[in-house]
């Protein structure tokens, strides 16, 4: 991407949208268009059609979405159906027609079916049925890649698509019902902590293995992807290794202090058994993630109690 041309960050203000914001700040680009959801519905197609024949952006990264946990996206299905399809059917067709250099479209690593073999490799991808509880969400996103895929190849454009694997990091969402799971974590111990609980409750059995990737660094990987990548098929981009949701909590406990103990309801779902992301094509691009988890845990934490994070408070 040359240093002056225009790029739109779509979802600017979201963990992972803010964190490319800071990225190419950070690398010397300073031609960044962002609209806030008041200032511009990525759901509404005329109001879309208008700000790209307007903006005439060169590059787009896609990182709005309507995103949450397990609570989320299993009450509000239509929602996250609707919406996300709203979001990424706009913005990709807009690019097209505007003449958009290159897309990035950012999805995530439900798209994969629940009981893939692990770790996930990216042709798992349509080879089984997905999770129930984020179906929805997963569709929308599955649609996202195709989309780009179809373009590609009808029209020559150069969009491509990266699926992130679970993500935390600065302005992570720590609403009690819509959050995921490691901000959740960060904030019932913090309140168990400042409100001398005895124990903090944990959802499901504690036995999910998931993997967890800092926030800056994915952004560090779709910079480096929107340099050097230009292919159809998508990319994973994690760490490669991952844990189970009690030593997730025990490793957060101790980042904040909590002496309490843990307790796991058993009746709350699990969700899927284990998502490790296959990372080796991106290890083979030459990336890979710098911020392990300890170090990451208290970059968010120490966000956390700054108040900079968005939905703090239900």
């Amino acid at each position: 991407m040359e240093k002056n041309a225009k790029i739109y960050i779509a979802g600017h203000r979201g963990m992972v949208g803010s964190a490319i914001y800071r990225k190419l700040e950070r690398e010397g680009y300073s031609n960044i268009i962002t609209r806030t959801s008041l200032e511009l519905d990525l759901r509404n197609q005329q109001l879309v059609t208008d700000f790209f024949e307007q903006e005439k952006p060169d590059y787009v990264f896609l990182a709005a979405a309507k995103v949450g946990g397990i609570v989320a996206n299993n009450t509000y299905r239509a929602d996250f159906l609707y919406e996300n399809l709203a979001i990424q059917n706009n913005i990709i067709h807009q690019s097209y027609l505007n003449k958009v250099k290159k897309l990035m479209f950012l999805g995530s690593s439900c798209i994969y079916p629940k009981l893939a073999p692990q770790p996930l490799k990216e042709d798992y991808l349509l080879t089984g049925l997905l999770e129930e509880t984020n179906e929805p969400y997963a569709i929308a996103k599955i649609a996202g890649i195709k989309l780009c895929e179809a373009y590609r190849a009808q029209y020559g454009c150069n969009f491509i698509s990266v699926m992130p694997t679970n993500l935390y990091g600065y302005n992570d969402n720590y609403h009690p019902e819509n959050s995921h799971v490691l901000p959740a974590l960060i904030r019932k111990f913090d309140e168990a902590k400042k409100n001398n609980y005895d124990a903090v409750e944990i959802w499901g059995s504690g036995k999910p293995m998931r993997e967890f990737l800092f926030a800056d660094d994915l952004a560090d990987a779709c910079f480096f992807l929107m340099q050097n990548y230009n292919e159809a098929g998508l990319v994973n981009v994690g760490t490669g290794e991952d844990l189970t949701i009690k030593d997730l909590a025990l490793s957060i406990k101790e980042v904040i202090g909590f002496e309490g103990e843990l307790k796991f309801n058993a009746s709350k779902p699990d969700g899927t058994p284990r998502k490790l992301m296959d990372v080796s094509k991106l290890h083979g691009l030459g990336w890979k993630h710098k911020t392990d988890l300890s170090k990451g845990l208290a970059l968010a934490y120490a966000d956390y109690i700054s108040g900079n994070e968005i939905m703090k408070t239900a």
